[in-house]
């Protein structure tokens, strides 16, 4: 058998959170707060929506783009949500918004482009990038509070001498730390990538999972050099689903959907039809969810604290990222095997967030109530040994 593979996909790997995810997966009686999926079920009415578009046999192809109601309704939707300013023609309907991160790097990346992307992220965007033949720049924001500060990407710009810095990743609120924004972090970061005209691919699909403040988006600065990725995922316990956007000026998109035809064609005909209904009708979907999200989270700061754990504060998200305790190992790999062996509790390593992570632990607190507060009991059973 040939394995003259392509060289890139070759030095990538499997997400080592799905492959940690998928050993402890295997071990009885475990208790996982490792991926970042809601616990809630999507609610009836769109769960419904979805059954009557199967029954009226709406199983065949749509535009590209996704239907033509369903790019108005997403507009619509975070328009209302985020004062945002989009018509159908600046959104693609994308197969999660994972398929969004593909399609917009897929379509900006051109060979050895520099994308910088600060960590602790999701690493998704790292492995896209290099698919597309880019460079990968990663600035480490751990001295920061796990803020990207307008200092420190200017200095990042001005380090890269004689290469073409394409684009800023920013995730916000942020997967694993749940840190975010507000206004003035932003408008500061917005004068940096103007003066410098990057792209910026914004990931926005924890937005209505915003606590102490409404989310604002970059769009709301810089909408000219702005690609947001959202979705339904995250806000309406949709993950299985795949349905996500992108929503970007129309010269992006008009670009995007040529990239975004040939990976999938479109979505799931009856999912978008499902996503329709989450959009006309859920606007509220997200909130009783988010509630539940801000007690756990007052909970678990409350309750490690105690314990040795120094959290950020998160204000968004579903994760709480954690200081391991000084007298336990800190190597974050050495940590979550040895607490899965010995207590049957599951986290993921901050390692796997890249440089800022190591030295910190990921819990997902989309758990419920009962199942948090057995975690702690078996996380207390093990820092206190």
């Amino acid at each position: 058998m040939r394995t003259d593979f392509n060289q890139t996909v070759k030095k990538i790997a499997v997400s080592d959170i799905r492959q940690f995810d998928g050993e402890v997966s295997q071990i009885s009686g475990m208790i996982k707060l490792t991926l970042g999926e809601p616990d809630f079920n999507t609610p009836e009415h769109i769960k419904q929506a979805g059954i009557n578009a199967i029954k009226a046999n709406r199983s065949h192809y749509t535009p590209n783009a996704g239907t033509p109601e369903l790019r108005a309704a997403a507009a619509a939707y975070y328009n209302q949500k985020f004062n945002w300013h989009y018509q159908a023609k600046n959104v693609i309907a994308t197969v999660g918004a994972t398929g969004g991160i593909a399609a917009a790097l897929q379509t900006l990346v051109n060979p050895d482009d520099v994308i910088l992307i600060p960590t602790p992220i999701f690493p998704i965007y790292i492995p896209d990038t290099l698919l597309n033949h880019g460079q990968v720049v990663l600035l480490d924001t751990s001295a920061d509070h796990f803020m990207l500060t307008p200092q420190r990407l200017e200095a990042a710009i001005n380090a890269q001498q004689g290469k073409t810095v394409k684009a800023v990743v920013l995730n916000y609120p942020n997967n694993p730390t749940g840190v975010t924004y507000n206004h003035a972090e932003l408008a500061g970061l917005a004068k940096v990538i103007a003066k410098h005209q990057l792209w910026v691919i914004s990931d926005e699909i924890y937005a209505e999972l915003s606590y102490s403040q409404t989310h604002e988006s970059l769009a709301n600065f810089i909408p000219e050099q702005v690609i947001v990725i959202n979705g339904l995922s995250k806000s309406h316990a949709m993950t299985g689903w795949r349905i996500g956007f992108l929503l970007a000026p129309e010269l992006v998109t008009q670009q995007m959907i040529k990239a975004h035809q040939y990976m999938v064609t479109a979505p799931t005909t009856m999912v978008q039809d499902a996503a329709l209904e989450a959009l006309q009708n859920g606007q509220a979907d997200s909130q009783q969810m988010a509630q539940a999200y801000i007690q756990r989270r007052d909970y678990l700061l409350k309750a490690l604290r105690p314990l040795g754990f120094k959290v950020a504060r998160p204000d968004g998200a579903f994760y709480l990222f954690a200081k391991i305790p000084i007298n336990c190992a800190q190597n974050s790999w050495t940590f979550v095997r040895d607490l899965a062996k010995k207590q049957k509790l599951a986290l993921i390593p901050g390692a796997s967030f890249g440089p800022g992570g190591d030295g910190y632990v990921r819990i997902s607190y989309a758990a419920s109530m009962a199942t948090l507060q057995e975690a702690v009991q078996r996380l207390r059973a093990y820092v206190q040994k």
